[in-house]
């Protein structure tokens, strides 16, 4: 049995899931750099630690990606996958400690969020770009 190609999608199919994923993934991405932001600076007992230096340790590889994914950059948004999972483990993790049970289910909740609509935005936006450069 030979391969044969499937046919792309149309534009018309890509562009609202487009839109609609990288606006979740945006929205998870924001939410878990706000929810790291503010709960390690304002609510967490660091027992005597800098809390801008545990800040600072927590944002800054989410941080790096900001600039790609503001633009929507497609491969931001596929390294940012690989990233992320690191905030999911970390989140589960803090799930087990009772007095960051709330902290850890919004870090793997708000990871999950990101995840799975940015997975989509790398799948059809490389539909996309194949289907843009086949028409010309």
């Amino acid at each position: 049995m030979s391969k044969v190609d499937k046919p792309l999608p149309s534009l018309d199919f890509l562009n609202p899931r487009l839109r609609i994923c990288r606006a979740l993934a945006l929205i998870g991405y924001l939410g878990l750099l706000a929810t790291l932001l503010i709960y390690n600076a304002l609510i967490a007992d660091l027992h005597g630690a800098n809390p801008w230096v545990i800040v600072g340790t927590l944002t800054v590889p989410l941080l790096i990606f900001m600039p790609g994914m503001l633009k929507g950059n497609i491969r931001t948004h596929a390294w940012l996958c690989f990233v992320v999972n690191l905030y999911f483990i970390y989140g589960v993790l803090s799930c087990f400690q009772l007095e960051r049970m709330a902290y850890g289910a919004l870090l793997t909740g708000l990871s999950l969020l990101f995840f799975v609509p940015a997975m989509g935005y790398v799948r059809w936006g490389f539909q996309a770009q194949r289907v843009i450069n086949d028409e010309t």
